[in-house]
């Protein structure tokens, strides 16, 4: 297992540059949703459209991330048997 590869991190910039994206979008819909001159019963089923849509987004990044992390895991599990059967053969053994 000579080649393990390195934990991927984020930078604290990037992390700070998405939360503030985040933080920015969510209250200019926000804002935008409360100045529509509609009925209230249409601002309130946009914000609840607007907070399915938040919670949707955050569950396929996650699953992405999860298939993503296991097929990693899996990639490196194979690697270890094939090094191990490397190791552990002798090309100057007889059959």
């Amino acid at each position: 297992m000579s080649d393990t590869p390195v934990k991927q991190q984020s930078t604290a910039a990037f992390y700070g540059q998405s939360v503030a994206s985040f933080a920015i979008a969510m209250a200019a819909t926000s804002i935008g949703i409360y100045q529509l001159r509609t009925d209230a019963w249409v601002r309130a089923f946009l914000a609840i459209a607007v907070l399915y849509l938040v919670t949707s987004a955050f569950t396929l990044a996650k699953v992405i991330r999860d298939r993503q992390e296991a097929g990693q895991i899996v990639s490196r599990v194979d690697q270890a048997r094939l090094e191990k059967l490397l190791a552990d053969h002798d090309p100057f053994e007889k059959l």
